[in-house]
């Protein structure tokens, strides 16, 4: 029964607001429309933007990496938090590898001595920066190692630029390189330095990038200051993610462990992140050619490749424990379907305090929560079981997520209906990457979420930044022109990686910003007093990220019709596989280009033999590839979803959609899987989503093919054309099943 309260918002709200009866939701029954908004108003009124601040406060009071005693004291914090709103909540623990650091040696032995400070200073204006059980700056997951060597500076470390280097007749191998970071996940860069034969790599920030050349710095400012230093993680999460000596399976205290020296994910050569204080002495002493005028960042002398006369010692070495890994694991069970299961998550971990990441994402999650756990008094409950995970361990290679999915992988395929992350979030504009089904649903929730700060819809507000951005006049009449929300595709860097790549459970990864930039990130100064002064003063857009994820949750827990629109995935695949034919026709087109000229000329455009570049060779043609197996499989797939799309609508209309049509909804997903995997990556097992061999976080859509392209497999290339069109198909077949089965 609904107290008279809700009563008297219900009759508020049917009286005073016609819209609501002609307005569209995907996935509810007409008559059901008016009671999921006056829910969601309800939801709305609860929100505080006040307790959102006070949250990040509390969680960012103290350092709390991962097996730290307040990580372990926030994690408990939260459980009586869920506990408190009338959730059932448990810590599930896992036993992961966490190194920590023992010995940090940085030191230039030529041309002249310099030891490197590795330390961030504390601020009088930030009282956290101070406190004893910081971390100290590292890259967890580095190798134990202590070496001496020339120095080469690599710019940002990609495989690009090493075809660069060896063009310059630069060999890095048996060498200690310096990257910047930026452009690509950390750990490309040790990864790509080491299968090019270098003994050590140094990872600096420059402040070109997150420093003075973007903004006034720390305190003055949101930017890194000379001393401020990312810390993070350097695992292979190309590999795989989560615990490295437990992959595929949860790492719980009994598990079969690999040994660490074996483990795929581990890097062999040492690591070491510093500021742009101890990286100028390093950086100014290089000799040998200039590098080029892209390479150059922001300190004020020339930068140099070396390697030469500048020598540096590199010495690291770690604690490599097993330490516990908290996830707080709290659910509502559902009124009418609770083995169908929504899911939310943000992690709680940090590398240090963590204010902007990750606490002001579960500072937004917990106000969610507490505002269903006010709704739970009124008597409501939501139709499927909602359960909402405060994970542990993200930092380091997202554990705890990973773990929970691998120890309960047939469990959440039975069950899982939706996985809903965020992250860290700041003032700006919305910002969601998912399942490619989802852009309607998501479309919908974009367009009823308002700005704080403009009052128009989150929608309008994206568009328009993204608009105004855009330089080219018809691309920008082109945005302008869009009506409907698009979503990006999903690669890495937060926990819905384990959900939808090797699990194939629909996901969706929420958060907004734009207009929080800075340089705290992974730093000491990633404090409270900098978040609440410059990345969401006031908490606005806490309650907006709780607004906009917390719809998601309420009308997923009680839609009708699960809102899939396997449309929009056709669409999207399809304008993948002309990406790539398109990838493959430029390709070839410049190869034939580059080795025209190197006939004709000698030497390649944009290099000069009078330097002494080395003379590239002539590349190998690149062949046709039959893409016709794949259109096939396409063709199919828009043929039996646009057949699916109808039977749903009808269902809808006639009020009769089954318990057993809705699980076959969330679960197709699945029928993208391949078993296998991807090549040398058999944990990633999603045909159209993974995150890039040498981009870490970004994205490879269709990932077989397209790395196969890229790395010029061609023979790979076909394979995979091949696998993708047959899990293409089954889906097809799938969709094709479900629409005549008659349920």
């Amino acid at each position: 029964m609904m107290n008279k309260s809700l009563i008297t918002i219900l009759m508020f709200f049917i009286l005073q607001s016609s819209f609501a009866q002609t307005k569209k939701m995907t996935g509810f029954y007409e008559k059901n429309i008016d009671k999921e908004l006056i829910l969601e108003s309800a939801f709305d009124k609860n929100l505080s933007k006040t307790n959102i601040g006070e949250t990040i406060k509390k969680l960012s009071a103290e350092p709390h990496h991962i097996s730290s005693p307040a990580d372990k004291g926030n994690a408990e914090f939260i459980l009586s938090l869920y506990s408190n709103w009338g959730w059932d909540a448990k810590i599930e623990t896992f036993y992961v590898l966490f190194p920590t650091p023992k010995t940090r040696v940085l030191e230039m032995t030529s041309p002249i001595s310099y030891k490197a400070i590795l330390k961030e200073p504390a601020l009088k204006e930030d009282v956290t920066s101070g406190q004893s059980g910081q971390l100290p700056s590292y890259n967890a997951y580095s190798a134990d190692g202590d070496v001496t060597s020339e120095l080469v500076f690599v710019n940002y470390g990609l495989p690009e630029d090493y075809e660069i280097l060896d063009n310059m007749g630069i060999d890095v191998k048996g060498k200690i390189v310096i990257a910047k970071y930026g452009h690509s996940w950390r750990g490309v860069k040790p990864k790509v330095a080491q299968e090019h034969g270098a003994i050590g790599c140094i990872i600096y920030s420059d402040p070109a990038d997150d420093g003075y050349f973007q903004g006034d710095v720390y305190p003055k400012g949101a930017f890194r200051n000379e001393y401020g230093v990312q810390r993070g993680s350097v695992i292979d999460m190309s590999a795989y993610p989560g615990d490295p000596l437990t992959p595929g399976i949860g790492a719980t205290k009994d598990a079969k462990r690999l040994d660490r020296l074996q483990a795929p994910s581990l890097l062999k050569i040492p690591v070491l992140p510093i500021s742009y204080h101890d990286a100028a002495p390093l950086l100014e002493a290089l000799d040998g050619p200039i590098a080029p005028v892209s390479w150059h960042g922001g300190l004020p002398f020339a930068y140099h490749t070396g390697p030469g006369k500048t020598t540096v010692h590199l010495k690291v070495a770690f604690n490599w424990d097993i330490v516990p890994c908290y996830d707080v694991i709290a659910k509502i069970q559902g009124s009418k379907f609770p083995d169908e299961w929504v899911i939310r998550g943000n992690h709680q971990d940090a590398w240090v305090n963590g204010a902007a990441d990750p606490i002001s994402g579960q500072a937004a999650m917990l106000e969610e929560a507490k505002s269903i756990g006010s709704m739970l008094k009124t008597g409501w409950k939501p139709d499927r079981t909602v359960v909402y995970c405060s994970w542990d361990g993200e930092e380091p290679g997202l554990l705890g997520s990973t773990e929970w999915v691998e120890e309960h992988e047939n469990e959440l395929k039975e069950k899982a209906v939706v996985y809903i992350n965020s992250d860290g979030n700041g003032r700006g504009f919305l910002s969601v990457e998912g399942s490619h089904a989802l852009e309607p649903f998501m479309d919908e929730i974009s367009k009823q979420i308002i700005d704080p700060q403009t009052q128009v819809s989150v929608f309008e507000r994206q568009r328009d930044h993204e608009a105004i951005l855009t330089k080219n006049e018809e691309a920008k009449k082109k945005i302008w022109d869009e009506k409907e929300l698009k979503l990006g595709a999903m690669g890495s860097g937060s926990d819905y990686s384990s959900f939808i790549q090797h699990a194939g459970i629909p996901s969706l990864n929420l958060g907004y910003g734009g207009e929080d930039q800075g340089g705290e990130y992974h730093s000491i100064y990633d404090s409270y007093d900098l978040y609440e002064k410059f990345k969401d003063p006031g908490f606005q857009y806490g309650v907006t990220l709780a607004e906009t994820a917390g719809h998601a949750v309420l009308r997923m827990a009680d839609a009708d019709a699960l809102p899939f629109d396997f449309a929009y995935l056709f669409k999207t695949i399809d304008a993948y596989s002309k990406d790539l034919i398109t990838l493959l026709k430029t390709s070839r087109e410049s190869t034939e280009l580059e080795n025209q000229i190197i006939n004709s000329r000698g030497y390649a455009v944009g290099e000069d033999p009078t330097k002494g570049y080395i003379v590239p060779h002539v590349k190998p043609e690149v062949p046709y590839l039959d893409f016709s197996p794949l259109q096939n499989a396409l063709q199919q797939l828009e043929n039996s979803a646009d057949c699916l799309n109808t039977v749903f609508q009808n269902k809808i209309k006639t009020t009769h959609i089954s318990e057993s049509f809705n699980q076959s909804l969330y679960r197709a997903e699945q029928q993208l899987l391949n078993e296998t995997g991807l090549p040398r990556r058999a944990w990633y097992k999603h045909t159209l989503y993974a995150p890039g061999s040498y981009t870490g976080y970004g994205v490879k859509t269709l990932p077989g093919i397209r790395e196969a392209i890229e790395q010029r497999n061609w023979k790979e290339a076909q394979q995979q054309i091949e696998v993708d069109a047959k899990a293409i198909i089954r889906l097809a077949d799938y969709f094709n099943v479900l629409s005549s089965s008659g349920d």
